[in-house]
């Protein structure tokens, strides 16, 4: 049970309908880009993400 060509045909006239041709695509780059938002998130990429890498110091012994 999927979306084909003549159900996707009709869910674009219906969006055109409701938002006319001038929004179109203002909602198709707002779209664009929370796909991509999802994407980097599902895939933990993102532009702030720091990876934190423990480094261990040398231990020296002291003598009294």
């Amino acid at each position: 049970m999927g979306l084909g060509g003549p159900e996707l045909i009709m869910i674009g006239v219906v969006v055109l309908l409701l938002f006319g041709g001038k929004k179109l695509p203002e909602l198709m780059r707002g779209l664009g880009k929370g796909i991509k938002e999802f994407k980097n998130a599902k895939d933990g990429v993102s532009e702030d993400t720091v990876e934190v890498v423990p480094v261990k110091l040398p231990v020296s012994e002291k003598s009294t």
